[in-house]
């Protein structure tokens, strides 16, 4: 992992790509106040409108691009990953977890609060996509969409290179046993993806461990992963699990995106 600056961590793989700008975007830097405090990018949130715009033009700006060229989706935990030509309004941005494009200058993005930011590059084939990946998105497919749609625009998995932002880790990810029944009933393998807690004897889920290997499934050969805990890093990150245990109102988003330059 390396970092270039406080609103931005990056990740090496994706980094020494000539040719893109990606960013893991933390709650740092921002103009947002109380449990939003600072960078929130969630137009979801409720957060005071204008202050997600700031935010979200901070980011636009790092990344070289006008704020208007920011693509964003309608998150709704889905399989659905769409194509961008451009970027749409955000008032009318698709219901989709996952974005992709071929067209430089248009930045690929979606906001997580403890799920998975998969960011990705076929650096041959010029090809950028940017997926949602919680738990049930990743059991149900949003990996593997993602890859399907950068096809369709020429990338190959095996040439794709991902990356998984910062996520809640597997020791503050406590589920329940219907949870895990799911994906053994689903997958026997899934197993290795579950301990139970020495304590409670509840089983917990290591969702980016899980997404990673949905990524080398699907053909994807060079994976990385910040190994960061949305959860644990309260300064720097936002989490809804770790809101929900405060009691707070609300929780702000993080932004994660990747362009083609």
């Amino acid at each position: 992992m390396i970092t270039d600056d406080k609103l931005r961590l990056q990740s090496a793989n994706l980094a020494e790509i000539d040719g893109i700008e990606h960013g893991f975007f933390t709650r740092l830097g921002g103009v947002s106040e109380g449990v939003y405090e600072s960078l929130n990018c969630g137009i979801g949130s409720r957060d005071v409108p204008d202050a997600v715009v700031q935010n979200r033009t901070r980011v636009s700006r790092l990344l070289g691009v006008a704020p208007a060229k920011l693509a964003t989706v309608y998150q709704k935990h889905s399989n659905v990953a769409v194509v961008a030509d451009g970027a749409w309004d955000p008032a009318q941005r698709p219901e989709a977890d996952a974005v992709v494009t071929a067209v430089p200058g248009t930045a690929v993005a979606i906001v997580t609060a403890d799920c998975a930011p998969v960011l990705l590059c076929d650096p041959q084939a010029r090809v950028v996509g940017a997926a949602h990946a919680g738990w049930r998105g990743a059991f149900t497919g949003i990996v593997e969409a993602t890859l399907k749609a950068m096809e369709g625009l020429g990338a190959d998995p095996k040439v794709v290179v991902a990356a998984i932002g910062p996520t809640i880790s597997q020791g503050a990810y406590e589920v329940g046993e219907d949870y895990k029944a799911r994906f053994i009933d689903a997958e026997t393998e899934s197993g290795v993806f579950f301990a139970n807690d020495e304590g409670t004897g509840e089983p917990h889920f290591d969702l980016p461990a899980y997404v990673s290997d949905r990524l080398r499934r699907a053909g994807v050969e060079r994976i990385s992963d910040l190994g960061i805990c949305t959860y644990y890093d309260e300064t720097r990150l936002y989490s809804y699990r770790r809101s929900q245990h405060h009691r707070e109102t609300d929780y702000g988003r993080q932004i994660s995106a990747i362009v083609l330059t």
